[in-house]
């Protein structure tokens, strides 16, 4: 929606691409949404309403903002956190000859820029792209925008279209010249897009504003370039003036198809000036005062008008360049998915949701979300991450009710059925994981071929359970155990019918003491801790459901992969290592890592210090430190969207939380016995590091200071007494009664003040 569509790339094939989402209606291909800015106020403004615009259009696929800046603009830029980005050096001033240049068939300049001008296509705005076909043409984008700006002989306006002579448009017709090298042909659809001011053809619902032009509405009118040095996204309660309401639109104009474009225009600043109001939230600033105005941005009718649009109802007209004909596309039918994760109200599951949600954001994966949270009302109350996720709340069964079983696993079968029972549910496939999960691409029924009668997951091969007598003890059809796990794709009325006999079964398989051994379970703790993926199994058995089995969707991370296999999720349920570094999330159980600033893992090592002679342990070794470094920046980003205080600021940001750590130990909150409880750092960490050495020196500091205040608060005990009793001495026995009674007195107080400390000592213990 800002200047910088013009740069907009979505890296898929054409049919795929649509600016909204309507229920039954997703992505059939993954795209990736690119945008181009620099390091100005004048560009930040562009990217809170272009951001706005993409959340609420859901357009699908992860976004990434190209941010070119040069290293003193850097220095002062406020403006990081506005979006995913990719810093990239500045080329504004070219490195080699100076010249600014920036931002185009029919004459001489094609023949000289080109081998094939009769390929050249007059487009830009918005490019929708094949990765492969951007793979070539991106170097030859660039090259030819050079070319082009480099022949100033050829500026002149008759030439080049460009009405100052300025050769500004050099980065237009780089795009077309580089497409012709490419043998790029592009369909040309020019109902995508509309310029606020212009007229929309009738029955044509354009999906992007470009307002890189003026443009007005009555006696109202709008100009980006009155904005170049504007820093409205960090002042507080400013927004763009406010265009007309519609109703007063209504009356502007009574030409329909007139009035609708002023619709466009005014939708345009609207939707800015909510975006600024969100982002001005998001920056910390207070609630800005009632106005009729916001009152507006916050009603039904502006979110009405501003529904995600598509292209044209049920089919597309595109225009084939060469041919200039049109032709047809249907816009195919896609199930709805709605993705579901199972967690608890520990530090434990915090942290592992702030890596999950990251990692979704950034996969692709189309649909909904939610975090089924199982909590006891005592967790409740104390617990601070409810703004972490979309959250569910279901009463936790950790403590079975009933039986008085500790079987915290139980609560993902009882989630999911709490979560049935009380939401309306418009998917059509829900897609189940676990909180420890990283993703890295979307999962969708589509593309996995999941059915209704045939859910997709993917292998448990340890599930030995399903082959011998524990099938046969648990199900009426032990053939139809499918050993499976970990990443569940099933149809909304399957799940239904199955998810109880899930929550059934685990009771029934975790209260089957007699076959916890692991020659039966392949259990190597024996103690019934995989019931709930029994559960699943023999529940699904007795629907005779029986699975489409990928070993494509998911790797532990410390497995070699599959050569060519592009796995969509990171289980990072156990230990990995690479060389001497290891991560293993037990360690990390009673760690707060979320409500701590800047709290992260210790940094995996380094890609280059990799040994390269085996292929299959550097991939191996490579997929393990990715799944380290996104949850570590995610937690970072988290940190950043809590407004924790600059770490450069900080002598030493990481001691708090040893502070933390220490004070807690002190007042007994954790048990002596748990190395975990008392030190944040991994114990099968190998790499040196100087947290605890801190800690030791901060320990000793404060044992030296305790043990001298002992010794005055002794010296003055003494002193005092010494006082007393030779004040008293001499004074005869005609105080003795008085001074009896004072002992007692001061014997009571003691007994009773022991009595008490020895009872908080107790409860402290406990």
């Amino acid at each position: 929606m800002a200047k910088f569509l013009a740069l907009m790339i979505l890296l898929s094939f054409w049919g795929s691409f649509i600016s909204g989402q309507k229920p039954g209606l997703d992505a059939p291909y993954r795209i990736h949404t690119l945008f181009s800015v620099e390091c100005q106020n004048y560009f930040d403004w562009q990217t809170v309403g272009f951001m706005h615009s993409f959340k609420k259009a859901q357009q699908p696929g992860p976004v990434t903002r190209l941010l070119s800046c040069t290293k003193e603009e850097k220095k002062n830029y406020k403006g990081m956190d506005l979006a995913p980005t990719l810093e990239v050096p500045s080329m504004s001033k070219h490195p080699k000859t100076g010249d600014w240049y920036l931002v185009g068939c029919d004459n001489i300049l094609a023949k000289l820029h080109t081998k094939h001008p009769e390929l050249c296509n007059k487009v830009g705005g918005l490019l929708a792209m094949h990765i492969d076909d951007l793979r070539v043409l991106a170097p030859l984008w660039l090259s030819k925008t050079e070319e082009v700006r480099e022949d100033r002989a050829h500026w002149a306006t008759n030439i080049t279209g460009d009405i100052y002579g300025k050769g500004w448009i050099s980065e237009m017709y780089g795009y077309s010249f580089g497409a012709a090298e490419a043998g790029l042909r592009h369909k040309i659809n020019d109902d995508l897009m509309i310029y606020p001011g212009y007229t929309p053809r009738p029955g044509v619902e354009p999906i992007l504003l470009h307002y890189g032009l003026p443009f007005s509405v009555g006696n109202w009118s709008f100009s980006k370039l009155d904005h170049h040095e504007d820093g409205i996204v960090y002042e507080c309660g400013r927004f763009f003036p406010e265009p007309p309401y519609p109703r007063e639109v209504k009356l502007m104009e009574s030409d329909p198809n007139k009035r609708r474009g002023l619709f466009l225009s005014i939708e345009c600043i609207n939707t800015m000036n909510e975006g600024l109001l969100l982002q001005h939230a998001r920056n910390g600033c207070p609630k800005p005062k009632w106005s009729k105005y916001l009152s507006f941005l916050k009603s039904k009718t502006f979110a009405e008008l501003t529904q995600p649009k598509l292209l044209t109802p049920h089919r597309i007209q595109t225009e084939v360049a060469e041919e200039g004909k049109e032709i047809n596309e249907a816009i195919r039918q896609y199930p709805k998915i709605h993705t579901l994760f199972s967690t608890e109200c520990t530090p434990y599951f915090d942290w592992q949701t702030v890596g999950f949600m990251h990692s979704f954001h950034l996969s692709g994966q189309s649909g909904n979300i939610t975090r089924l949270l199982s909590c006891t009302d005592e967790d409740l109350k104390e617990y601070k991450g409810h703004d972490l996720a979309p959250t569910h709340y279901v009463p936790s069964m950790s403590l079975h009710p009933l039986t008085g079983d500790w079987y915290p696993a139980i609560n993902k079968p009882a989630a999911v059925v709490h979560w049935l029972n009380h939401v309306n549910i418009d998917a059509e496939y829900i897609v189940i994981l676990d909180a420890d999960m990283i993703l890295r691409g979307p999962i969708t029924p589509w593309e996995f071929k999941a059915a209704r009668g045939r859910p997709v997951s993917t292998p448990y091969e340890y599930l030995i359970g399903c082959d011998n007598e524990l099938a046969k003890l648990h199900t009426r059809h032990p053939e139809a155990c499918d050993k499976v796990g970990g990443v569940i794709i099933m149809h909304i009325d399957d799940l239904r019918e199955f998810a109880l006999l899930w929550l059934l079964k685990t009771e029934e398989v975790r209260a089957d003491k007699a076959h916890y051994a692991t020659n039966i379970t392949g259990d190597i703790y024996q103690s019934g801790w995989i019931s709930e993926m029994y559960g699943y199994s023999f529940g699904a058995a007795e629907l005779k459901l029986r699975h489409h089995i990928s070993s494509e969707i998911l790797i532990y991370p410390g497995y070699v992969p599959e050569p060519g296999v592009n796995y969509r999720v990171f289980h990072y349920g156990l230990e990995f290592k690479v060389g001497n570094w290891s991560f293993d999330k037990a360690n990390w159980r009673e760690v707060d890592l979320v409500n701590r600033c800047w709290a992260t893992f210790p940094d995996p090592p380094d890609p280059s210090t990799l040994e390269q002679a085996d292929e299959n342990l550097l991939q191996r070794d490579l997929l393990s430190i990715e799944c380290v470094k996104t949850l570590n920046e995610a937690l970072r980003l988290h940190h950043k969207r809590r407004n924790c205080p600059d770490p450069t600021t900080l002598s030493d940001p990481k001691l708090d939380t040893i502070k933390d750590v220490t004070s807690s130990r002190k007042f007994g909150r954790f048990a002596g016995n748990d190395d975990m409880r008392s030190n944040p750092v991994p114990r099968n960490h190998s790499q040196e590091s100087s947290l605890p050495k801190v800690a030791d020196r901060l320990f000793s500091t404060l044992r030296f200071w305790i043990i001298l205040l002992w010794v005055f608060s002794g010296l003055g005990f003494m002193l005092v007494m010494l006082v007393v009793f030779s004040g008293y001495k001499g004074k005869g026995s005609s105080k003795g009664k008085s001074n009896k009674n004072r002992r007692r007195s001061y014997t009571g107080f003691l007994k009773m003040n022991i009595g008490d400390r020895q009872t908080r000592k107790s409860e402290v213990s406990l």
